[in-house]
């Protein structure tokens, strides 16, 4: 752990502002990812309150909470399931809507992704408004297994996502 005490992670994070649209500054974190020790050393941070949990699955959520998912499992010695967007698995799924700004989008995940009382970690690179990290967190407990906890790279508390998270163990590596 002491490595990760020496990334200024907050260095790999790049503003862009008016993406994807006007007011927005969007948080860039693909330098991050490009350059291997921050990666790793966030891969570190993100799976280390979850160590000795128990945990046999990381859920990452469509897209960048695949990225993360995958090394985090590494981490933990757990297997993946991927939480993707309507209509991108191929076998029977489960289904959960959750609120945008302007409508209704809906996350899917197999029916069989998980065993009845899997302990089952949720990841993904941000948390803003909570919607889609609560939406995977409804879908990980219809199918029968148990949410340990929710790993992100970044909150941004300005959005108050947390707030739909109540009563989980919602961890960020960095916060804004």
């Amino acid at each position: 752990m002491g490595a990760v005490a020496l990334i200024d992670f907050r260095s790999f994070v790049k503003d862009v502002p008016d993406f994807p649209k006007a007011g927005i500054i969007f948080k860039d974190i693909t330098p991050l990812l490009a350059d291997h020790k921050a990666f790793q050393a966030a891969i570190s941070a993100m799976a280390a309150p979850f160590k000795g949990r128990g945990i046999e699955l990381v859920a990452g959520i469509e897209s960048r909470g695949f990225l993360f998912a995958a090394s985090i499992a590494g981490r933990l010695s757990a297997g993946v399931i991927p939480i993707r967007k309507k209509g991108k698995l191929p076998r029977k799924t489960l289904c959960a809507a959750y609120g945008l700004e302007y409508g209704i989008d809906t996350l899917e995940i197999h029916e069989d992704a998980a065993a009845k009382s899997a302990v089952v970690l949720v990841v993904d690179d941000v948390l803003a408004t909570g919607g889609t990290a609560k939406a995977s967190c409804e879908l990980i407990e219809k199918v029968g297994a148990k949410v340990a906890g929710v790993s992100f790279l970044i909150e941004l508390g300005f959005l108050k996502g947390r707030e739909k998270l109540a009563g989980r163990d919602v961890r960020a590596v960095l916060s804004y």
